[in-house]
């Protein structure tokens, strides 16, 4: 003879049918209508990202006019979306072995996950501040060392946080 199981959290008739459920739904729902609203109104009002913000990544520029970068091959190597592309070449100049002499994001690719920065022995590529990246062809989403390099003057900020968490 089979005995039919009983169990303590057996579902009611309101509960089977979900209405409970819809009716908290509801009540959330009713609730946010009276909260204050906070859209922004994005063209107009700006939104300025914090410090710990992960913007497109970039390279620093010396002031004279040289990059950072060292071409480790450290920030192409750890890319989780192999994103990155670098050609090295040797220098004459006595602080650094060795230069870029091609060096290319994919925007496309890019996630911002921020590894490049954090591996980046020179502190040569940081995640910037900027956030809107608009491209009419895919051609225009590769950025090479024209767009990618900044004064490290602008960049100050973001290096000083690098430096505090490091």
């Amino acid at each position: 003879m089979i005995k039919k199981q009983i169990r303590k959290n057996d579902l009611n008739f309101f509960q089977r049918t979900y209405i409970t459920e819809i009716f908290k739904g509801l009540s959330l729902t009713f609730r946010k209508i009276f909260q204050k609203k906070f859209t922004r109104q994005y063209p107009e009002e700006k939104w300025n990202p914090p410090i710990s913000f992960r913007g497109r990544p970039v390279l620093v520029q010396e002031k004279n006019g040289t990059e950072r970068c060292v071409a480790c091959m450290l920030c192409a190597r750890v890319c989780p979306a192999l994103a990155i592309e670098i050609q090295a070449d040797e220098t004459f100049e006595y602080s650094k072995e060795r230069y870029p002499k091609k060096f290319e994001i994919n925007m496309l690719r890019c996630i911002f996950c921020g590894f490049c920065e954090e591996v980046c022995p020179e502190e040569a590529i940081v995640m910037s501040q900027e956030f809107e990246l608009v491209f009419s062809s895919q051609d225009e989403a590769i950025f090479g060392k024209d767009k990618l390099l900044i004064p490290k003057e602008k960049l100050q900020n973001r290096l000083e946080f690098l430096r505090q968490y490091r």
